[in-house]
């Protein structure tokens, strides 16, 4: 078990602790949870980190790590849809999880065939998952009762991120399709 590979399970292991803390009735819990957020993604960002630069990449690890992502993310826009339960929230939060979820197919199903590495992960991939990150941190982190210039600067990065996820999607659709199209 390597340390990436741990910090990829730790990741997944914050998930309920997140549900839990969203559902406590206390004052501190949107924080708490802003918190546990931030620290999923800085997990990310240093399991990458390390198994790169010490070639501690595993199957393991490329397996766990995209799935560990699109978990806490979905888990996380589900619960802030439930939060700010406005339209404005439930559009890009639906788009966000269901471009992770055709993604995620696509590249299983183009693993199938050999050709996954046309839909490995694109720099607008890299920005659009920073801005998510940061978006569902800030929303975490603001009652959607008191609008600010936290609130609203965590409702723009959402939806940069929206935009961003839809642009991602065409790109890796538009790789695929001829594939998509090849007959059996």
């Amino acid at each position: 078990m390597t340390i990436p590979n741990m910090l990829t399970l730790f990741r997944i292991g914050l998930i309920p602790v997140l549900v839990m803390l969203f559902f406590l009735p206390y004052d501190w819990t949107l924080l708490a949870c802003a918190t546990i957020f931030a620290v999923g993604a800085v997990t990310d960002i240093v399991d990458g980190y390390i198994a790169r630069s010490t070639g501690q990449t595993t199957d393991l690890g490329a397996f766990l790590d995209p799935v560990a992502d699109k978990l806490m993310v979905a888990v996380a826009l589900a619960l802030l849809i439930q939060m700010h339960n406005t339209i404005w929230m439930t559009v890009p939060a639906v788009v966000i999880i269901c471009r992770e979820i055709l993604v995620s197919a696509l590249r299983e199903w183009m693993g199938t065939y050999g050709t996954q590495g046309k839909v490995s992960v694109a720099f607008i991939g890299k920005v659009k998952t920073t801005l998510q990150m940061l978006a569902i941190i800030g929303l975490f982190a603001n009652t959607p009762d008191v609008v600010d210039w936290l609130l609203i600067t965590a409702y723009v990065l959402l939806y940069a991120s929206f935009f961003l996820t839809l642009w991602s999607m065409y790109h890796y659709l538009q790789l695929a399709w001829p594939d998509l199209m090849r007959s059996k």
